[in-house]
C-alpha cells in the first residue's frame, strides 16, 4: 500500500465537510440549491429527490460491484434486513421522526447484523449462507415486532416507519434528501481514493497479506461503505429490495466487460439511470412506491444486458454457437471430400456418397456443398457430381492433416480408443510442442497417409485462381 495518504484524506475530506457544515450549514446549501434551480428554471422539489436517489443509485452500484466480485452480494441483503430493529428502537427512544437518528440506528443494527454473521462464520462450523439467512429473518421479523409495536403507540402512529419496507421518496424532505447525496458523494469518493487498494483486495487478498497491506483494515472499510450504502437507501428503496440496487447493476456491468477500471463506472451509470429514471416514473404515477419501481428499472436493464451485450450476452452465444456449427461441418465437408477422392482418385463424389459418410440428411448436405462452392472451394462436374477445386483442396489438407496428426497423438499418447476420438480439433500447433508434431507427421508419412502425398486426381487446376479470389 503506498504509505498513509488514502488513510490521511478520509480525515481530510471528513475535517472539510465538518468545517463547511458547521461554517454555513445545511439550510444554506439548500438555500444555494433551490437559488440555482430557480435561476435554471428547474423544480427544486424534482431536482433534490432526482439527485439523492441518482446518487444513491451510483454509490450503491458502484460499491454493491465490489460485494458482487467478493461473493458478498447477499451481505447487502442481510444488513438491509437487519436496520428495522435499529430504526425502531431509535424512533422509542427519541421519540420523533428524526431522519439522521433513524439512519444511526439503522447503521448500528445493520454494523450489528454483519458482525454476527461474520461471528457465526469464525467461530462456529456455520457456512455463510446458512448464517446470512439467519440473521436475516431473526433480525427481520425483530423489526417487524418492534415496528408494529410503534405503530400501536398513540405517538408513533404516524412515524412512516412502514416507508422503510419498500422506499418512499415523497416522503423526504430537502434536509433528508442532503444527507443522502452528500453520504452517496463520501461513499464514491473513498472509493475513488482506495481504488488500488479494492482491486487487489477483491482478486488477491493473500497477496495483499504478503505485501503487508492492512487487509482486515481495508476489509472493515469495505463492509463499511457497504453498510453505508445499504443504510441510506432504505428511505428510497426499502428494506425488502435495497440488495436488488447493490447486486442488479453491477451484475448487468459485467456483461459488458471484464475489466474493472470499466465495470465500475458502467456499474454506476446503470445505478443512475435506473435510480433515476424509477424515481421519474413513481412520481408521475400516483400510489406506485419507489423502491419497487426503481428495482424494476434496474432488472430491465439487466435484461437487456443479458441479451445484447456483444459479448457474454444471449445473442452473441446464439451468433458464437451457430458460427461454431457452420464451422465444423465446413471443416467436417471438406475431411469428407478429400476422403472420398482419396479413395476414388480420378472420380468426385455424389450428392448421396457426401450424405452417407457423414450421416447427414440429402438436403442439409446439397445445401453445404452448395455454400463450399459459392466459396470456391467446390465444383459441379458436368454429371451433377461434385469434387474439390485448388483452393478447396489447400483449405481440406490443412484440416486432415490437423485431424490425422490429432488423432494419431489420442490414440498413441492419451491411450483413446479411435471411435471416440475428436476429429473436430485445430491446429495442434497450439497444443502441442514443435518437436511432438514432426515425430506425428514423420509416423504419418511412413504410414502413407501424409495428406500432401495423396493429392486426388479430380482435382481441377483451372479452379484455382477462381477460388483464391473468392
Amino acid at each position: 500500500m503506498s504509505g498513509p495518504a488514502p488513510w490521511l484524506a478520509i480525515l481530510a475530506l471528513a475535517a472539510a465537510q465538518a468545517l463547511l457544515f458547521a461554517a454555513v450549514g445545511a439550510n444554506r446549501v439548500l438555500e444555494w440549491v433551490q437559488t440555482a434551480c430557480a435561476s435554471a428554471g428547474l423544480p427544486y422539489n424534482t431536482v433534490m429527490v432526482l439527485a439523492g436517489s441518482g446518487l444513491l443509485g451510483v454509490s450503491s452500484a458502484v460499491i454493491g460491484s465490489y460485494a458482487v466480485l467478493r461473493r458478498r452480494s447477499l451481505i447487502g441483503d442481510a444488513v438491509a434486513h437487519a436496520a428495522p430493529p435499529g430504526i425502531a428502537l431509535a424512533y422509542l427512544i427519541a421519540r420523533e421522526r428524526n431522519f439522521f437518528l433513524l439512519l444511526l440506528g439503522a447503521l448500528v443494527s445493520g454494523v450489528l447484523g454483519a458482525a454476527v454473521i461474520a461471528w457465526l462464520r469464525q467461530s462456529t462450523r456455520t457456512r455463510q449462507d446458512a448464517a446470512i439467512g439467519l440473521v436475516l429473518s431473526v433480525f427481520f421479523g425483530l423489526g417487524i415486532v418492534l415496528t408494529s409495536a410503534v405503530q400501536r403507540d398513540p405517538t408513533g402512529a404516524h412515524a412512516g416507519l412502514e416507508g422503510f419496507l419498500l422506499g418512499k421518496t415523497a416522503g423526504l424532505v430537502s434536509q433528508d434528501l442532503l444527507l443522502i447525496a452528500v453520504t452517496s458523494a463520501n461513499i464514491l469518493i473513498l472509493v475513488w481514493l482506495f481504488q488500488k487498494e479494492f482491486l487487489l483486495l477483491s482478486f488477491d487478498p493473500g497477496f495483499a497479506a504478503v505485501q503487508r497491506w492492512p487487509v482486515q483494515a481495508l476489509d472493515v472499510l469495505m463492509m463499511t461503505l457497504l453498510v453505508a450504502a445499504t443504510v441510506i437507501g432504505l428511505p428510497a428503496v426499502g428494506v425488502v429490495l435495497m440488495a436488488a440496487m447493490l447486486i442488479i447493476p453491477g451484475v448487468a456491468a459485467r456483461f459488458w466487460t471484464d475489466r474493472l477500471s470499466r465495470l465500475l463506472p458502467l456499474a454506476g451509470a446503470f445505478g443512475l439511470a435506473s435510480a433515476g429514471a424509477g424515481t421519474y416514473f413513481s412520481s408521475v404515477s400516483e400510489g406506485m412506491p419507489t423502491g419497487p419501481v426503481i428495482v424494476l428499472t434496474a432488472a430491465a436493464v439487466c435484461l437487456f444486458s443479458m441479451f445484447a451485450a456483444p459479448r457474454r450476452g444471449i445473442a452473441a452465444g446464439i451468433l458464437k454457437r451457430i458460427r461454431m456449427r457452420e464451422r465444423v461441418a465446413r471443416q467436417n465437408l471438406l475431411r469428407t471430400m478429400y476422403e472420398l477422392a482419396e479413395e476414388a482418385p480420378d472420380s468426385a463424389a455424389s450428392l448421396e456418397e457426401v450424405a452417407a459418410r457423414r450421416g447427414w440428411r440429402a438436403a442439409e448436405a446439397l445445401r453445404l456443398l452448395r455454400r463450399a462452392e459459392r466459396r470456391g472451394e467446390l465444383r459441379r462436374t458436368p454429371d451433377g457430381r461434385w469434387a474439390l477445386t485448388e483452393h478447396g483442396l489447400q483449405k481440406a489438407l490443412e484440416v486432415v492433416r490437423a485431424h490425422r496428426l490429432w488423432e494419431l497423438y489420442l490414440v498413441e499418447q492419451a491411450s483413446i480408443a479411435a471411435d471416440h476420438v475428436d476429429r473436430d480439433a485445430d491446429e495442434l500447433e497450439h497444443i502441442l510442442p514443435p518437436e511432438m508434431v514432426l515425430q506425428l507427421e514423420s509416423r504419418l508419412r511412413s504410414e502413407g497417409r501424409w495428406p500432401e502425398d495423396r493429392v486426388p486426381a479430380s482435382v481441377h487446376p483451372i479452379e484455382s485462381a477462381a477460388g483464391e479470389a473468392r
